[in-house]
C-alpha cells in the first residue's frame, strides 16, 4: 500500500503547543491516475482513556473539565463531560492510563482491560487512541483528583448511575466521541451485569 504515497514536502506551520504540518504528496489513485494533493496533519501524540465502572454500585467514573475547542464551536459553557484520558507522554498505553485515572479522578486501579483502539479525527489528526476499561470501588479512592494543578487542569470528578449516564449521552448532555463510545461498549459487553 505505502507505494502509493510519494511524500514531496512537509512543513511545519506549527510547533507551539503540539505539531501542525502540512503535508504534500503524489497519490496513485485505484485508477492508477496519479495525483499531487496537499493536507495539513495535527500531531499531538498518542493518548488513552478509560471507563470506571462499578457493577455493584450500577455507576461509572467521569470527568468535566473545559475544552476550548468545543466552546469556540458553539458549546456555549465549553465544558465537557468525558472518560478520563491523557497522552501517553513516553509511556505505553496502559502505564498511561493508570496514571491519569489517579491523577484526574483520585482513583488507584491495578487491572485494566484494553477493548480497542481507533483513530478519533483521521481526516487531519495524527491520534490513535486507546481504550480501556476497569472496575472500580470506593476503597480504591486515594485523593479527590482533579488533575495536576502544574497543567493547569481543573477537572471535576463525577460519579455516575450508569443508566443516568446512558441518558445523558442520549440527549446529548454527555457529546464527547471517547466517552460515548466506551459507555456503548459497557452497554453492548453488559458490563453492568
Amino acid at each position: 500500500m505505502m507505494k502509493h504515497i510519494n511524500i514531496l514536502n512537509t512543513q511545519i506551520l506549527s510547533d507551539n503547543w503540539y505539531t501542525l504540518k502540512k503535508v504534500t504528496f503524489e497519490m496513485t489513485g485505484m485508477d492508477g491516475a496519479k495525483s499531487v494533493l496537499e493536507r495539513e496533519t495535527y500531531d499531538r501524540g498518542n493518548g488513552a482513556t478509560i471507563l470506571l465502572y462499578n457493577r455493584e454500585a450500577k455507576t461509572v467514573v467521569l470527568t468535566r473539565q473545559f475544552r476550548m475547542p468545543t466552546f469556540i464551536n458553539g458549546n456555549d459553557t465549553g465544558y465537557l463531560i468525558e472518560c478520563c484520558a491523557g497522552l501517553l507522554d513516553q509511556d505505553n498505553a496502559e502505564d498511561c492510563i493508570k496514571r491519569e485515572t489517579e491523577e484526574e479522578t483520585g482513583f488507584r486501579i491495578d487491572k485494566v482491560e484494553k477493548v480497542f483502539e481507533a483513530y478519533m479525527s483521521p481526516g487531519s489528526v495524527t491520534e490513535l487512541l486507546y481504550f480501556f476499561v476497569a472496575a472500580y470501588s470506593n476503597e480504591m479512592k486515594l485523593h479527590d483528583g482533579g488533575g495536576l494543578q502544574e497543567e493547569n487542569e481543573d477537572i471535576e470528578v463525577l460519579e455516575i448511575p450508569f443508566e443516568k449516564a446512558l441518558e445523558m449521552m442520549k440527549s446529548g448532555e454527555i457529546k464527547d466521541g471517547k466517552t460515548i463510545m466506551l459507555l456503548q461498549y459497557a452497554q453492548l459487553n453488559e458490563l453492568m451485569r
